[in-house]
C-alpha cells in the first residue's frame, strides 16, 4: 500500500480531523492574504496593511465554522456568508473572509443535487457580489468585487463536478456488484438445477431396475424347486437388469467428476431409440406391454428424447410396482404438430391386500420428477386414475421450440446427460 493510499484511508476514517486541518489552512491563507494588496497601482504589493481585530475575529469565526462543514453544510454556508457580508460592508482594508464562504459553497454543491446547486450558487454569487458593490467601501467596478463573483461561481461548479463524478463512480460500483451477485445467483441456480436433474435420473434408474430385480428374484425363489429352468431364466434377467442399472448409474455419477478425474463414460444418453429394449425388460418381468408409435419424422432434440424415455420408464415402473397382478400396460407415442405426446395406460386395480404395495402412486418422487422434466422443457404433464379403473400418464413435450443449440445446455434444463 502506497503512502497516498494510506493517507486516503486515514482521511476517510477521520473526516472531522481533515476538516479541522482544512479550517486551519484556510485561516492561515486568509490571514496572509489580508496583508497583501493584489490590485495596487504598482501591482501586487506585500505587507501594505495589517488586519484589525474585527477582521481577525471574522476570519477566525469563518474558519471555525468550516470544521462542521460536512455535518451541517447549509448552516456553515449561511454562517460564513454572514461573516463575509459583515467584512464586505465595513470600512478600511478588506480581509478575505469570503474564502470561508467559497469553501462552504463548494461543500454544499458537492453534497446536493444539480438544480439546488445552481440555485444556491446563483444566490450566493449575486448576494455577496451585490453587497460588495453596493455597500462596500470600494467602487462597484473594483476587481476585488468581480473576483468574489468568479470565486463563488468556480466553487459551485467544482462542487457539482465532484458530486457528479462520485455519483458516476458509485453507479459503476453498484452495477459491478449487481452483476457479480447476478452471476453468483445464476451459478447457484444452475448448480441446483443440475443436482435436481441428476437426482431425477438416479431415481428413474434405481426405481426401474430395482423393481425388475425384485420381481425376477421373487419369481426365481418361487419356482426354484419345481421349475429350475424358469428360475435360471429369471436369474438371468436379474443379472441383465443389475448390469444395466450399474451401467446407467456409472454414466450418471460420471457427471459429478471434476476436471482431472478419469475420463467419464461416453455412452450416449438413453432415448426413444432404446424403447424396445426398455419394454422387453418389463415383458420379461411378467408385465404385458403394448406399444403404438406414430412419431415418424426427424429425431427429436436430445432433451426431449431423454425426457420421453424417462417418462415411459417411470410410468411402466409404477405399473409394475402398484398396478397389481394381471395388469396390462399400453404405451402410445404420437407426433402432433410441434409436440410429442406420450400416453401410458394400465388397467390394474392396485396391489392385492397384504401384498405390501403402495395404494397411492403419487406418494413418491416419480410423478414429481416427471412433471419437473416436462416443465423444464415447457410442456405439460398429467397423471391420475382412469375412469373405470387403472391409471393414466399423459405428457406433451414441445419439439420444434427446443433449438438444436440448446443441446449443450441440456444438463441445466433437466433434459439430457453430458
Amino acid at each position: 500500500m502506497t503512502n497516498f493510499e494510506r493517507c486516503r484511508g486515514w482521511a476517510r476514517t477521520h473526516p472531522l480531523a481533515v476538516d479541522a486541518i482544512l479550517a486551519a489552512t484556510a485561516l492561515v491563507c486568509m490571514v496572509i492574504g489580508s496583508f497583501a494588496e493584489p490590485y495596487g497601482e504598482k501591482g501586487s504589493t506585500w505587507n501594505v496593511h495589517a488586519p484589525g481585530g474585527p477582521s481577525l475575529t471574522l476570519m477566525g469565526c469563518g474558519a471555525a465554522a468550516l470544521v462542521l462543514r460536512r455535518r451541517t453544510p447549509w448552516v456553515v454556508l449561511a454562517a460564513t456568508s454572514g461573516f463575509s457580508i459583515v467584512e464586505l460592508v465595513t470600512t478600511g482594508p478588506r480581509a478575505p473572509v469570503v474564502m470561508s464562504a467559497v469553501i462552504a459553497l463548494y461543500t454544499v454543491a458537492a453534497t446536493t443535487n444539480r438544480p439546488t446547486t445552481w440555485r444556491i450558487g446563483l444566490i450566493t454569487m449575486t448576494g455577496l457580489t451585490g453587497v460588495a458593490m453596493l455597500a462596500g467601501p470600494l467602487p462597484w467596478y473594483a476587481q476585488e468585487n468581480l473576483a468574489i463573483f468568479a470565486w463563488t461561481g468556480m466553487a459551485a461548479a467544482a462542487g457539482d463536478a465532484v458530486r457528479s463524478r462520485r455519483a458516476f463512480v458509485d453507479a459503476i460500483r453498484e452495477r459491478a456488484e449487481r452483476a457479480e451477485r447476478t452471476r453468483e445467483e445464476e451459478a447457484g441456480r444452475r448448480v441446483a438445477e443440475e443436482r435436481l436433474r441428476i437426482a431425477r435420473d438416479l431415481h428413474d434408474v434405481v426405481a426401474h431396475h430395482i423393481a425388475l430385480v425384485n420381481v425376477q428374484a421373487g419369481v426365481a425363489a418361487h419356482v426354484m424347486d419345481k421349475r429350475p429352468d424358469q428360475a435360471k431364466e429369471a436369474l438371468a434377467h436379474v443379472r441383465d437388469a443389475s448390469r444395466s442399472a450399474l451401467g446407467e448409474l456409472r454414466a450418471t455419477v460420471g457427471l459429478l467428476r471434476q476436471s482431472g478425474d478419469p475420463e467419464a463414460p461416453t455412452e450416449p444418453a438413453p432415448g426413444l431409440g432404446r424403447l424396445d429394449d426398455l419394454v422387453d425388460t418389463f415383458r420379461h418381468a411378467g408385465l404385458p406391454v403394448d406399444v403404438a408409435r406414430g412419431d415418424a419424422g426427424p429425431t427429436p432434440p436430445a432433451a426431449v428424447d431423454l425426457a420421453a424415455f424417462r417418462i415411459i420408464q417411470e410410468a411402466l415402473t409404477n405399473v409394475q410396482k402398484h398396478a397389481g397382478e394381471h395388469a396390462k400396460a399400453e404405451v402410445s407415442i404420437v407426433r402432433v404438430g410441434p409436440n410429442l405426446e406420450i400416453t401410458v395406460l394400465d388397467d390394474g386395480a392396485g396391489p392385492a391386500p397384504g401384498a405390501g404395495g403402495e395404494p397411492d402412486r403419487g406418494g413418491g418422487h416419480g410423478l414429481l420428477g416427471m412433471r419437473e422434466r416436462v416443465s423444464a422443457l415447457g410442456g405439460r404433464c398429467s397423471a391420475g386414475p382412469r375412469y373405470g379403473g387403472g391409471f393414466r400418464v399423459h405428457a406433451i413435450l414441445p419439439v420444434t421450440t427446443v433449438k438444436q443449440g440448446d443441446r449443450g445446455h441440456a444438463p441445466v434444463k433437466g433434459g439430457t446427460t453430458a
